[in-house]
């Protein structure tokens, strides 16, 4: 039976609820999802009652201690770290979010979108063009449309180094507030400090579980700032992504001022000066892989130039016998259904076009190239 949350409750004693045997079964079936033919899961799996006993006894007598970290390099365009953690840490990490999360989660604010049950990027847009109809005139004159009646502004903010710059001392602070489990904590501390980049006691590794969590933790000192402080009734957040609408260009000018402000002097962070921006609602928005426009939304060209690189990696490994047309088929249905979220009908009908013939024909890409250019 789950525990009822009481989001003014400061929580003890109940760190044996991470190590229990049914929470360790259930982060290790977390954390095989959609991965079960790799190798180091068939390795843990053929002997999972002891391997998972193992990790339980290590949780148990605090003897745990995470292996390192492997590092590699992702260009998608923008050049990241990635940081991977061994796959029993990923247990680890999936045992403590299932019992800690719902503590977090009822203090957040309706509008953090990233990593929570029942919303994501598609949430995010649809609250967006709820905020941008509330904000901005109705588009219509006289009946008709008319674009030089969209009015209002929209913040389009984005944190410098976010996850390079996260202060684990504040973070553990924040998470003290509602958890006095020291016993959770040294476990936290212990995920924390197994980043092999952090400096003087920074940073998150990109890619783990809890990162994604405590980023949401971490911002929440933000959300409640812009909601209650500066009484924003149009904010959506999405990771270290937000944006602020209104129909006044000063008083965002202001509330940036203010935000920055707040995020230098209690959480030791700061705007990416060149990505905060002030833009009219009438240019379009670029938020969570869309364009954002009043009466309809596109692709980011990167998108669909990262998904071009893409099928050209499948034709590669299609024809060398890595990969089957099923594999492939699987992930452009994936990408397609992403795409039905914007205006893309004739984008989908020539690259699937593509796709086909380069399968079937083995024909270029140049009609990507082509397309894009247009």
């Amino acid at each position: 039976m789950a525990r009822a949350y009481n989001p003014m409750k400061n929580y003890n004693n109940f760190y044996y609820e991470i190590y229990a045997t049914s929470n360790l079964m259930l982060a290790w079936k977390k954390a095989a999802k959609g991965k079960i033919n790799k190798d180091y899961v068939k390795e843990f799996g053929s002997n999972l009652l002891t391997n998972l006993f193992d990790l339980q006894n290590e949780l148990k007598t605090k003897t745990y201690n995470p292996k390192p970290l492997k590092v590699f390099i992702l260009r998608d365009p923008k050049t990241r770290k990635i940081s991977k953690s061994a796959f029993r840490d990923r247990i680890v990490h999936h045992a403590l979010i299932e019992i800690i999360e719902p503590i977090f989660d009822k203090t957040f604010i309706y509008d953090s979108c990233a990593n929570r049950k029942d919303k994501g990027n598609l949430f995010a847009i649809k609250r967006f063009y709820n905020f941008i109809k509330k904000v901005s005139r109705n588009g219509k004159l006289n009946g008709w449309f008319n674009k030089n009646s969209i009015k209002g502004y929209c913040l389009k903010a984005d944190i410098k180094h976010y996850f390079d710059t996260v202060d684990h001392d504040i973070l553990l602070n924040i998470i003290k507030r509602k958890i006095t489990d020291k016993s959770i904590i040294c476990l936290i501390e212990l995920i924390l400090n197994n980043f092999n980049s952090k400096i003087n006691g920074k940073g998150m590794p990109l890619g783990n579980l809890t990162s994604q969590f405590f980023a949401n933790v971490y911002l929440n000192e933000l959300d409640y700032f812009i909601k209650h402080k500066l009484k924003s009734k149009y904010y959506i957040r999405y990771v270290d992504d937000f944006i602020i609408l209104h129909n006044s260009k000063e008083q965002l000018e202001t509330w940036k001022y203010e935000i920055n402000k707040f995020l230098r002097v209690n959480l030791d962070l700061e705007l990416h000066s060149e990505k905060s921006k002030i833009i009219p609602i009438l240019r379009g928005i670029d938020f969570v892989g869309f364009r954002n426009f009043y009466r309809y939304r596109l692709l980011r060209k990167r998108n669909i130039r990262k998904f071009h690189i893409k099928l050209k990696e499948f034709n590669k490994k299609y024809y060398n016998k890595e990969i089957n047309y099923d594999n492939i088929y699987d992930s452009m249905e994936g990408w397609t259904a992403n795409a039905k979220q914007a205006n893309t009908y004739s984008l989908r009908k020539t690259l699937l076009k593509i796709f086909e013939n380069e399968f079937k024909y083995g024909v270029s890409f140049k009609e990507v190239n082509r397309y894009l250019k247009n």
